[in-house]
């Protein structure tokens, strides 16, 4: 018998419940025409009690930054302050709109305006665009900012782009979208890019590299400097993955190392929202010589303050621009979010959102390396990577991370970055407090001392949640992407 948790909206349907009363129109009635109307139309019929309850009892399924702590490697899943979604829905943020004459929301092109600069700032860039809706849309956009930038010079036949195998998966799909060959450039015994390898794949046809840095394995590359020096030499660009830059706000600008351009994730170092398909945020930065390939239209001063008249902002468009590659101007809502995070916080702060994701990261890596190896075993940046098994015991990561369900806790990135074998990706990022990572490691000790005990005990988590394991090979192959069909069409 299927209980009542279980049972969808339509099943919880019971004839002549009515959730809503509406009042009598205050206009005339009309006949509507026949061809639009149906006899028939089977909606579910609930009282609101039943509407409520049935989705909070779904929502009680789903975990959340709000309920608990997210260990996510390479997501950066923080805390999102209330206070921004306070900003973003003021109203003459929500409603208003991007066709609007620019005279009546100057107060928006002035916040993204001053957002431009501030990551600029923060980044070293000489050029911004707040355009793409994501992280990976970012990259994208860097991609095909640097390829017309070799075009424009003549030099069609660098069609080659180098990746480290220790970056950000998007980064090689975003090159091969761009219709780029990708060069992967293997990591030496101490996790940096192997710099004899780089130098052998350097040559007249690259377009450039795409470094994460702090890589995948949450490192920061000792040899850095010597890696831009070696791609620019062969004439390529340096394009920096800035998913990471919660690791280095206020210490590091990477565009004072020479890295040419650079998206950020917004979601991930500015606390925006993060996850379930978006929105997203991922401006890109570029230095002066890239700064006219950037996508159309980038906000600025079209008009200079004169006689105590503040200044007009308006649109822009880079002389040799790639185009517009989002519809309007990016995700606005995020850009005020953002925008919030960074006031809030200042220079002081920004750099001590660093600090603390390094410090609890570190913190987190000391408890548990006894436990579990890390095969990259260094002071690391806002996150690390250990292997996700227990010696005398047949568990793997994957159970690890399901019986860590029943301790309350959100898994772990499991089986990335791939060169960590059973990879257990760990980020507790610079909002969890000493009480919740002293709980998080304690649970993973223990684990580790159930898989030697007994390790069906992780075969078989969770125990816990209202679902059991679930096939998630076949949950992929063969998608359920409808809960419930009328009778009629089921028995078809």
């Amino acid at each position: 018998m299927t209980s009542i948790v279980e049972k969808t909206i339509f099943e919880l349907s019971s004839p002549g419940r009515t959730g809503v009363a509406f009042p009598d129109p205050d206009v005339p009635r009309v006949k509507l025409p026949e061809n639009l109307l149906r006899s028939d139309l089977p909606l579910p019929e609930l009282a609101e009690v039943d509407v409520v309850r049935h989705y909070m009892r779904l929502s009680k399924f789903n975990y959340s930054v709000d309920g608990g702590y997210y260990p996510l490697g390479s997501c950066t899943m923080k805390y999102n302050p209330k206070i921004n979604e306070d900003t973003a829905r003021l109203p003459g943020f929500a409603f208003t709109h991007p066709l609007q004459p620019i005279e009546t929301v100057q107060g928006n092109l002035v916040l993204m305006y001053t957002l431009q600069e501030w990551l600029k700032e923060i980044s070293g860039f000489a050029a911004m665009t707040l355009q793409p809706a994501a992280g990976a849309h970012g990259e994208l956009t860097g991609v095909l900012i640097m390829r017309a930038y070799h075009k424009s010079r003549g030099e069609a036949k660098r069609i080659k782009m180098l990746v480290p195998d220790s970056a950000h998966g998007t980064n090689p799909a975003s090159s091969g979208v761009a219709g780029l060959e990708i060069v992967q450039i293997p990591s030496d015994a101490r996790g940096n890019v192997d710099l004899a390898a780089l130098k052998a794949a350097c040559d007249e046809t690259v377009v450039g590299l795409m470094l994460t840095n702090p890589n995948t394995l949450g490192l920061f590359d000792e040899h850095v400097e010597k890696v831009i020096q070696i791609v620019h030499e062969c004439g390529g660009l340096i394009y920096g993955d800035g998913a990471n830059m919660n690791a280095l706000l206020g210490i590091l600008r990477p565009g004072d190392l020479g890295i040419d351009v650079m998206h950020f994730n917004l979601h991930k170092t500015f606390s925006t929202p993060h996850g379930g398909g978006g929105p997203g945020s991922g401006p890109v930065g570029v230095t002066e010589k890239l700064a006219e390939f950037l996508p159309s239209p980038i906000v600025g001063i079209v008009e200079e303050a004169t006689d105590g008249e503040p200044p007009l902002f308006g649109f822009i468009e880079p002389k040799q621009t790639i185009g517009r590659v989002k519809a309007f101007h990016g995700h606005f809502g995020m850009l005020v979010r953002a925008f919030t995070y960074i006031a809030m916080h200042g220079p002081d702060g920004l750099r001590q959102i660093a600090e603390y994701a390094v410090l609890n990261a570190n913190y987190l890596l000391a408890r548990l390396r006894h436990t579990y190896r890390v095969p990259f075993d260094r002071i690391c940046m806002h996150e690390f990577v250990a292997e996700g098994k227990v010696e005398g015991s047949d568990v793997r990561a994957l159970d690890i991370a399901k019986r860590l369900m029943d301790y309350d806790f959100h898994p772990p990135t499991n089986y990335f970055p791939l060169i960590v074998h059973e990879a257990l990706m760990i980020e507790p990022t610079e909002t969890e407090n000493k009480d919740t990572l002293d709980a998080f490691a304690d649970a993973l000790i223990k684990i580790a001392d159930e898989a030697k005990a007994a390790p069906e005990l992780l075969h078989e988590a969770p125990h816990k949640t209202p679902f059991g394991r679930m096939d998630e090979v076949k949950a992929a192959r063969e998608l359920v992407l409808c809960c419930w069909l009328p009778e009629e069409v089921s028995k078809q």
